[in-house]
């Protein structure tokens, strides 16, 4: 599948651009399936809250208008959509009258063993830690270096994803996902208002947690909460949901219970798995 910049297919991105220089920009990692572009409005409404934090143009209509298009063309696959403040010369300061640069990539769909979503996953203790950064925490921005960092610290096949801990030591997310817990019926999730990324999913399955009823806590997670643990899983908007069955770090495992059963199945209808 053919890149597009700004709406037109191309094959590199000018050297000027801002988000090469200083990750000056955002991103989303669209599922595609049947040409259908999963969770889009979720992704854009994200898109948005991270353009006006950043203080980047958006033209919302025209970002959906390409994205669908793309889809349609790339059928089943993700959609990697960037995009950043534009080009110019050197120097922090943004360049007056700077125009947004829009960038879509397409890839196959992640080749996830189906274990994964059967039995659960293995999490890896990753030593890499969040900073607090508030005026950051949530977006999807592309300085992903902590990420980056906490991927390379294991190369076996046996992890499927990195345990992530802010600076005092407390839960946050995955790598690549956001992290849930279970205790006594309660669906607990990390607050991200200090570092993190605010998953669409994560989103989606607060909102359809609350509608079915089921009780919801978004705070601080301390690392001992993991052993009182009932149940745990992860998501993100490509895959839906992934329980965890073992973090041997601190010698804790789990089987897939009921609430990540249920919430599993609420990801896959919309994702259309």
């Amino acid at each position: 599948m053919h890149s597009w910049i700004d709406g037109q297919e191309a094959t590199a991105v000018n050297l000027q651009n801002r988000g090469l220089a200083y990750g000056d920009g955002l991103f989303e990692t669209i599922a595609v399936r049947g040409g259908r572009p999963s969770l889009l409005t979720q992704h854009l409404d994200r898109l948005a809250l991270g353009c006006q934090r950043l203080a980047i143009e958006l033209d919302l209509a025209l970002v959906r208008d390409e994205v669908v298009r793309y889809a349609s063309l790339l059928g089943d696959g993700v959609a990697k959509l960037i995009l950043t403040r534009g080009d110019s010369l050197r120097g922090y300061a943004p360049a007056v009258g700077a125009m947004p640069r829009r960038i879509l990539q397409g890839s196959p769909l992640p080749a996830s063993p189906r274990e994964h979503a059967e039995h659960g996953v293995r999490l890896f203790a990753c030593q890499t830690r969040l900073a607090e950064q508030p005026l950051l925490a949530g977006l999807k921005h592309l300085n992903r270096l902590e990420q980056v960092l906490a991927r390379g610290e294991w190369q076996d096949g046996e992890h499927a994803e990195g345990l992530m801990r802010d600076m005092r030591g407390r839960l946050i997310e995955g790598v690549y996902s956001n992290l849930f817990l279970v205790h006594d019926g309660v669906l607990l999730t990390a607050d991200l208002s200090r570092c993190g990324v605010a998953g669409v999913m994560r989103a989606a399955l607060l909102e359809q947690a609350t509608a079915l009823g089921i009780p919801v806590q978004v705070r601080d997670l301390e690392l001992a909460e993991l052993a009182r643990a009932d149940e745990v899983f992860l998501c993100n908007s490509v895959y839906g949901v992934w329980p965890v069955r073992e973090f041997a770090a601190l010698k804790l495992g789990w089987s897939p219970g009921p609430l990540t059963r249920k919430l599993q199945a609420v990801a896959r209808t919309l994702l259309d798995i």
